[in-house]
């Protein structure tokens, strides 16, 4: 496939690199003199010039592309590159910075086919090295939702239980299961949950360390969320037992 980055800093170098590693063809529009520099110094094909400019995505081949990634800081310039890329008929791709908030997302996320925001994504990496291993972030879908996938623990309150006596909180619903090493899928009611088994759940930040209690075993107390730590000590937190509730597969 054939890609044209708007960006050769730190994200859309790094993005180009994994590209061409996996056999595609890459070509970058970097407006500064010293990143185009080292892009080419890497042996890429770079143009040089303002990333939103018509005539220079033209001229770097925007209409053979399969894909356009506008990767600057600049959200203008990224949106402006978005709509031209667009027209050319690319796949459209658009980083937010780090002052993402929900109501930009919902601004250009009609307008583009995705949009990526690299400085959650570092943080969910890092989110999950805090957590270990027995839940990990897959996506943050809004900004106080997220899918998380936990794996059953020898100490997991409802393990040998099936599915249809797992109650998650009311701001929580499982989307998948999967045997120890086996593939995810649609839960069944009568699966039986043992130790290695995972689950794919949506929930609110506010009911993650709930979640984790009920389904691996460990306390409340530390449970890292998008915001930081959660101390556990408020009354939501104690008043799970050691205990499952009642026969539901999940909230909503």
């Amino acid at each position: 496939m054939r890609f044209v980055i708007i960006g050769a800093g730190r994200v859309g170098l790094r993005t180009a690199r994994v590209l061409r590693e996996e056999g595609h063809e890459v070509t970058l529009v970097e407006r500064d003199e010293s990143a185009v520099r080292r892009a080419r110094s890497q042996e890429f094909e770079v143009f040089q010039g303002d990333g939103a400019r018509e005539p220079l995505l033209e001229e770097a081949g925007i209409s053979d592309a399969d894909a356009l990634g506008a990767l600057t800081s600049d959200l203008n310039v990224n949106f402006a590159a978005c709509m031209i890329g667009k027209h050319h008929g690319c796949r459209t791709i658009m980083r937010i910075d780090e002052d993402y908030r929900e109501e930009i997302y919902r601004k250009y996320a009609d307008e583009v086919d995705e949009v990526i925001y690299p400085e959650r994504l570092g943080a969910m990496g890092a989110k999950n090295a805090l957590l270990g291993g027995t839940i990990r972030a897959i996506a943050d879908i809004a900004q106080h939702l997220q899918v998380v996938e936990l794996t059953i623990t020898p100490e997991a309150p409802v393990r040998g239980y099936t599915i249809s006596e797992l109650e998650l909180p009311a701001d929580a619903t499982l989307l998948a299961f999967g045997k120890e090493n086996g593939t995810l899928a649609i839960p069944t009611a009568d699966e039986s949950l043992e130790v290695g088994d995972r689950l794919v759940v949506l929930a609110d930040f506010d009911v993650l360390s709930d979640v984790r209690q009920i389904l691996v075993g460990e306390p409340a107390q530390n449970m890292v969320t998008d915001g930081g730590l959660e101390t556990g000590t408020g009354s939501d937190s104690s008043t799970h037992s050691s205990e499952p509730r009642g026969p539901n597969i999940g909230g909503h």
